[in-house]
């Protein structure tokens, strides 16, 4: 498994000692989709075992570490809402938002770091830069902040209000991301834009979509946009031309997710549509080629929730080096 950066840390959580509950968990609400076994066989790709992964849902506060085709790890994280953001490190912890806290824990599921997020405000997105540090965007009244904070030290490095709209702060923005340009994407979700930011907070690029979700700058110099509210995942360049698309409506309707939410572009070229999923009746991930052929779908209700985000942990790229992982 030469590299793949995740492979040692993914080792960690082979240690029998991990409890099967830990002392950062909270109980979450029960949720149980009864779908028949047979709806999910048959589908292309092999299920579970196509991609060993991290993966989160709104809607269902249980996180779940796939391994082998397994839930071999899970995590829960209270009642209330919501999962957005994850990230496996290099040490093996784990990096998430839950909108109105953010931490940090490890294999053994305690706490190496937790943030709760102001009142009035939310916490949907945040990224590891290098060992210690983390971008965290704050949805905030009446303007959001992005916010650099040290995990080990608690310092706020850098705190910055984002022109980013509407003053209720939940629909403001998701998926702020600082590129390896050292530029910052920002899907303003409410507003329809995504906008780039210079070092300094100057706008230097935008691009106009119905419920920007996420956006990822991809090594071509192009932006992977899924935009929720048309159910789109599309490609562009810098002068904004579509350069690949896939319309959730081109799948086949017993295939076909019900909306969009974060992507990931693989390193082979195929892009992982992540959907929150139709009450356990569509699929909760998508895998598209560049010519647009499915090769797997995910529909396993039996034992997931619904799908905000994915890491894939077997891919090329440092999780806490901007750029370099496709998210």
């Amino acid at each position: 498994m030469e590299g793949y950066p995740l492979q040692r840390a993914l080792e960690r959580y082979d240690d029998p000692n991990i409890p099967a509950w830990g002392q950062a968990e909270e109980e979450i609400d029960p949720i149980f989709w009864p779908i028949p076994e047979e709806d999910e066989k048959g589908l292309p790709g092999g299920g579970l075992a196509r991609h060993d992964m991290l993966y989160i849902g709104e809607g269902h506060n249980r996180m779940y570490l796939i391994r082998g085709g397994k839930a071999v790890w899970t995590f829960d994280a209270g009642k209330g809402w919501e999962y957005d953001d994850i990230w496996m490190l290099q040490t093996g912890n784990i990096l998430f938002s839950r909108m109105y806290w953010a931490a940090e824990i490890t294999p053994d599921k305690k706490f190496a770091w937790r943030m709760d997020a102001p009142e009035g405000t939310e916490i949907h997105t945040l990224q590891p830069i290098g060992k210690d540090r983390m971008l965290m965007a704050l949805n905030a009244s009446p303007r959001p902040r992005a916010l650099i904070i040290n995990r080990r030290t608690g310092e706020t490095e850098m705190d910055r209000e984002l022109p980013c709209g509407p003053e209720e702060p939940h629909g403001q923005l998701r998926r702020l991301r600082l590129t390896g340009e050292g530029t910052y994407l920002m899907p303003c979700l409410s507003m329809g834009r995504v906008v780039e930011l210079d070092k300094d907070f100057r706008e230097i690029w935008s691009y106009s979509i119905p419920g920007p979700w996420a956006a990822v700058r991809l090594p071509n110099g192009n932006t992977l946009i899924t935009g929720e509210k048309e159910g789109v995942t599309r490609e562009v360049d810098r002068q904004g031309r579509t350069v690949w698309e896939y319309s959730l409506s081109e799948a086949p309707e017993d295939i076909r997710p019900d909306g969009t939410q974060s992507c990931v572009r693989l390193h082979n070229g195929n892009t992982l549509i992540c959907s929150r999923g139709g009450g356990g009746q569509t699929p909760q991930i998508i895998e598209v080629t560049r010519d647009k052929r499915i090769v797997w779908v995910l529909k396993d209700w039996r034992r997931l929730g619904p799908c905000t985000a994915v890491q894939v942990l077997r891919e090329p790229g440092r999780p806490e080096m901007p750029g370099e992982c496709m998210r």
